[in-house]
């Protein structure tokens, strides 16, 4: 019987899962989506390939996992920037902020990667769910400005931050990128309340 690494045996499953998903994303973050096989992920995870299949039905259920664990991370950085704003407005920029840094970092190419893969289709709705939890601080704060065409807002602001996305990874400066596109999408939503 192997030897468990923690104090029950669900613990050492959970922690064995954690070890799989963080040799996963290693492998997406230095070499894409194409990366992540089962062979590839229980070599790094120092696991055999058929304990992978204890976890996972397939590498496209272990990359869905990768996806709604990077989702979270990403939701977790954006509600932790807004958290103790109170104006609508304010919330909207720190959001917006913290969503162009989340691309100066470059986390967002995994993202990239990562739907390039087709998702499992038992897990398709755990993954739109896990967008729509992303995005769902930043509708709230666009009602909370009395906006009327919320969906029409949003993808204005959409377009701001892809075009400040696709400037950023460029290499133009970061920082003036993102102010930039903060002024710019604050002054159109003004410009929608009236």
């Amino acid at each position: 019987m192997p030897k468990i690494q923690a104090p029950s045996i669900a613990e050492h499953r959970e922690l064995r899962r954690h070890q799989l998903i963080t040799a996963a994303l290693e492998l997406a973050m230095s070499g894409g989506a194409e990366a992540v096989t089962v062979s590839a992920v229980a070599q790094k995870a120092g696991l055999s390939r058929s304990s992978i299949y204890e976890y996972f039905a397939s590498s496209a259920d272990l990359i869905a996992d990768l996806v709604v664990e990077e989702l979270n991370y990403y939701t977790d950085r954006l509600a932790l920037a807004i958290n103790d704003a109170h104006d609508p407005f304010e919330k909207i920029e720190l959001w917006i902020a913290e969503g162009l840094r989340y691309v100066q970092d470059g986390r967002h190419m995994l993202v990239k990667s990562l739907n390039t893969i087709s998702t499992p289709e038992y897990r398709k709705e755990e993954v739109a769910m896990g967008h729509r939890r992303l995005i769902s601080p930043l509708r709230q704060a666009l009602a909370e400005t009395g906006i009327k065409e919320i969906a029409s807002a949003a993808a204005f602001l959409q377009s701001v931050t892809d075009a400040a996305s696709v400037r950023i990874d460029a290499g133009n400066d970061a920082e003036l990128e993102i102010q930039n596109a903060v002024t710019f999408a604050l002054a159109g939503l003004r410009a929608l309340t009236k």
